[in-house]
């Protein structure tokens, strides 16, 4: 059994699968790396690599790479449960808050027996409990700080994706006689962005506004924002009723205790798919990925290359390029593609139209109850910059929103 969560030495293994060594990227901020995982129970095999690259942040210069990922395979020592995951942190203490979820959501899983007889529930129970924990963690200040989390969970040839915040899993789908093949998201972005998220925390007493608006640039009645491409750099945030913050850009993470009072939950959605042999690959990558590079891009940029290594050098690049195209930073940036190799069971039917049916996902829609606890984190750290005083009053100025996350 293996487990690989962003610092790991050149070469790797699981025990079943075979090792390969790493291929260094001279922009990575660790080697890339190759693992083969079988899957015995349906006789295919997981090809999977991974990279995480820090943001340029031409202002703090020493700033660390708050994004990173998990890859446990054989979970609970079974050969065909296999764990991947990316989690994207922000705030002040965003490092800490990745690194906590992506270790305790990974050890609770683990430890959970009712993981293989019900994945969905377990996987709610993990991240409602890893949020808990964080909250309750002495040494980590999650007021304003917090992190978003996409994973998935192979089991046997079905994966279960859970995602809370606004990074993202694509799967490929090869359709007609060509092999063209198509982006199918995984998941759905958890933003103000998205209408029924927007009520949602709306009913939970969040204002929903862009920084134009908060500053009195544009008309703040107007509660329409396009989407997430028009929108550009000014996204719609998440305020308090009377103050400037937290000014969050997403309505789901794990942490931000403080959002939590307006409807910043982390309750995960799941989606369950049957993976077919018309399925080549899937790819889970944070935002950073994904803020100027639509699903479809990834996936065409992806099905160029044979080795998944080469394409994770790819999309962090192209990534990079255009996010310096358009401001003149970048965000952190980490992709794990996993190939799917040997997979044959054409004869799964699920239903649907033809050609794409095999990889419709099944969105399991949660209870989200809004959190009424007002057992909150001191805010004793640096919260944005505003200090306590600041923090608990109306307030007449504009944040630093270097610690919100786009």
């Amino acid at each position: 059994m293996g487990c690989v969560c962003c610092k790991f030495p050149s070469s790797w293994s699981n025990g079943d699968g075979k090792k390969v060594k790493g291929k260094k990227d001279k922009n990575a901020t660790a080697d890339e790396l190759l693992e083969v995982v079988p899957i015995p129970s349906h006789n295919f095999k997981l090809e999977c690599a991974v990279l995480t690259r820090r943001g340029y942040y031409p202002d703090t210069p020493n700033k660390e790479n708050q994004d990173c990922f998990c890859i446990k395979t054989s979970i609970q020592g079974n050969p065909n449960v296999h764990f991947f995951g990316v989690f994207d942190g922000h705030g002040h203490s965003g490092k800490q808050c990745s690194e906590f979820v992506r270790n305790r959501l990974v050890e609770i899983l683990c430890s959970d027996d009712t993981l293989l007889e019900d994945p969905v529930k377990a996987y709610e129970s993990a991240f409602l409990t890893t949020n808990d924990e964080l909250h309750m963690n002495p040494d980590i200040d999650d007021s304003m700080s917090g992190t978003t989390a996409i994973t998935v969970l192979v089991i046997g040839d079905k994966l279960y994706v859970a995602n809370v915040g606004d990074s993202r899993a694509v799967i490929s789908v090869k359709e007609g006689d060509h092999g063209h093949v198509v982006a199918q998201d995984l998941s759905r972005d958890q933003t103000p962005f998205r209408t029924d998220e927007c009520e949602r925390v709306k009913q939970c007493g969040a204002r929903v506004l862009s920084v134009d608006q908060v500053e009195g640039v544009k008309d703040p009645t107007v509660q329409t924002w396009g989407d997430e491409e028009s929108a550009g750099s000014d996204p719609p945030r998440l305020w308090m009723q009377n103050a400037m913050y937290p000014g969050t850009a997403f309505t789901r993470s794990v942490g931000d205790s403080l959002a939590e009072k307006i409807g910043v939950v982390a309750v995960p959605e799941v989606s369950v798919v049957q993976l077919m042999d018309k399925n080549p690959f899937f790819v889970l990558a944070s935002d950073g990925v994904f803020e100027f590079l639509s699903s479809q891009a990834v996936v065409d940029m992806v099905d160029r290359y044979i080795d998944p290594r080469s394409a994770c050098s790819a999309v962090a690049a192209e990534s990079y390029k255009l996010w310096l195209e358009h401001e003149n930073r970048t965000d952190d940036i980490t992709i794990i593609v996993v190939h799917i190799n040997g997979l044959s069971n054409s004869d799964v039917t699920t239903g649907g139209e033809a050609g794409v049916s095999n990889v419709q996902p099944t969105f399991l829609k949660p209870d989200v109850t809004p959190p009424r606890s007002e057992m909150f984190q001191s805010i004793g750290s640096d919260l944005s910059h505003f200090s306590y005083q600041q923090i608990t009053s109306t307030l007449e100025q504009t944040p630093n929103h270097d610690q919100t996350k786009r």
